[in-house]
Parts: structure tokens; C-alpha cells; sequence
């Protein structure tokens, strides 16, 4: 049995939930439309390239959490995630975990999105563990803040790190499996980092370094 860890958007799935989620929310008129719409896909532009002001990019995402009741928050979650994400779910994917839970393995999927949206997608894959952005919950509603350490770049390691100190698991014989530059920190701690349908910069360092490279899009 070893740890088999999951970057969630466009590794498990063909694209990015937490930029989705905010489309889907324009979508429904639940946000300023236009003005959203462009922070979105400026913030989505700057995750891709690594200048990503992370504190600034969750002010901008966990607001909508804020302004509007949990109960139609959770409602529209639904829905998202049956049409928008479950379309992308990427078969291939659904076998790579399959075959790491017949191994025995421990599957935890890591990512920076936060839990709210993360949250039911790994339930759809079956992955028991969870480590995200977590956003601030009190009394039942939730502030637009972040509680603890974001799961970005460096805070996955660090999330990680307690993870395994609570859970007694361990990173012998463990893999991750990653698109995106921006996991290069936990890439590294790894046994087996595995680049997956990697981003022109994590391919760069995949190949230098050695690293397996899989598609799981056919």
C-alpha cells in the first residue's frame, strides 16, 4: 500500500472547476456578469502563467459564498457538478484510480480549489480524501475568507505535511499526478511524480528530470 495522490482540475477532469464554477455563476446571474466574467478569466490567465496572487484570486472566488444563502449555494452546486463537471470526468482517470484502489493504495486528491466546489467532485470519483482550500464557515454561513493555509504551490506541501502527521500515512512509495507547473513543490516530495497532460513549463522539467508523462485524453 502506498499514497496515491490527484491534482484535481484538468488532471482527473478536462478543465478547471474553480474557473467553471465562476462561469456558471455568471451563467445564473448570480454575480456582476461582465465585470465577473473578466476577473475570472484574468485570474484564470495568471494561474497558467505562475504569477497568481493567491490571496487576491480567493477574495475574488469565495465571495460569492458570502453573498448568497447556503441553501441555493448548495442547490446550484448540484447542478453544476452534474452538467457542467460530470461531463468532464475523464474515463481514463476513473481507471488510473481504479487501478491505484486495487493496488490498495490510499487515494487523496490534492488541490487548490476550494471545498465547497472540490468537495462532491472527489465524492463522484470515490476518493475518500480531500485536502483544499478551505473557505471560512460560521454559524452555517460562510465569511468569503479562507480558513488556514491555502492548498496553492507551496501550501499543498504544507497541507500535506499535517495531513500525514494526522492520518499516520507516509510518502514511501507515493505518487502524484499533476498538469500544472504550479505543483512542481510537491512534484519534488514525492517518489513517483507523474506529469499529466502537463503544461508546456511542467513538461520542460518532466522531461529534463526524467519524470513519466501520461495522457489520460486519448
Amino acid at each position: 500500500m502506498a499514497l496515491a495522490i490527484f491534482d484535481l482540475d484538468n488532471t482527473l477532469i478536462a478543465g478547471d472547476s474553480d474557473h467553471l464554477w465562476g462561469e456558471f455563476l455568471v451563467a445564473r446571474g448570480l454575480v456582476d456578469g461582465a465585470h465577473y466574467a473578466r476577473a475570472n478569466d484574468r485570474f484564470y490567465a495568471q494561474y497558467r502563467a505562475g504569477t497568481l496572487d493567491i490571496d487576491a484570486f480567493l477574495r475574488f472566488a469565495l465571495s460569492p459564498l458570502r453573498e448568497h444563502p447556503r441553501d441555493l449555494l448548495e442547490e446550484l452546486r448540484e447542478h453544476f457538478v452534474a452538467q457542467v463537471i460530470a461531463p468532464l470526468m475523464l474515463p481514463a482517470a476513473r481507471d488510473l484510480i481504479a487501478a491505484h484502489r486495487g493496488a490498495g493504495d490510499t487515494l487523496l486528491i490534492i488541490t487548490a480549489t476550494n471545498t465547497f466546489v472540490g468537495a462532491p467532485i472527489a465524492a463522484r470519483f470515490g476518493i475518500p480524501h480531500l485536502i483544499a482550500t478551505e473557505p471560512e464557515l460560521i454559524e452555517g454561513r460562510y465569511t468569503g475568507a479562507v480558513a488556514g493555509i491555502p492548498a496553492f504551490r507551496e501550501g499543498k506541501v504544507r497541507r500535506l505535511d499535517a495531513w500525514l502527521t494526522g492520518s499516520g500515512e507516509t510518502l514511501a512509495g507515493s505518487s502524484f499526478y499533476s498538469d500544472s507547473h504550479n505543483d512542481l513543490p510537491l512534484l519534488g516530495r514525492v517518489d513517483r511524480p507523474v506529469a499529466v497532460d502537463p503544461d508546456p513549463q511542467l513538461r520542460e522539467v518532466a522531461v529534463a528530470r526524467g519524470w513519466p508523462i501520461l495522457s489520460l485524453r486519448g
